[in-house]
């Protein structure tokens, strides 16, 4: 899959040519995209729109807010469940997962809390 971004705008200017391409994987599937933009929106140029899936009635949810508040982005990042994908920076070699439930956070031993 190839990534999807603007890169012509009348207006804006993206500034892709500057930023470094880096790999990241999602679900367990290596993906592309530019260091320190949003997981978000790496997640989206690679055309995934599911994100989480909600502890009570078990319902997708993606992008919506991009600004961090509603929670409808929260993910598994690197082992850390409720990460706001919309505003964290995406760094090379990053493991991210969708979100089932409410997330668990693990001790350092590896328990589950």
């Amino acid at each position: 899959m190839s990534i999807k971004l603007i890169k012509d705008h009348p207006i804006l200017d993206f500034g892709h040519e500057e930023k470094k391409m880096v790999t990241f994987t999602f679900d367990n599937k290596e993906m592309k995209g530019f260091e320190d933009d949003p997981i978000a929106a790496a997640l989206h140029a690679n055309g995934i729109q599911v994100y989480r899936i909600t502890p009570k009635t078990e319902r997708p949810r993606g992008f919506f807010c991009a600004i961090g508040k509603c929670s409808s982005c929260f993910m598994i990042v690197d082992g850390v469940p409720n990460v706001r994908t919309c505003v964290t920076p995406l760094k090379a070699g990053m493991k991210v997962e969708t979100q089932k439930g409410r997330g668990v956070l693990k001790s350092e031993e590896g328990e589950e809390r």
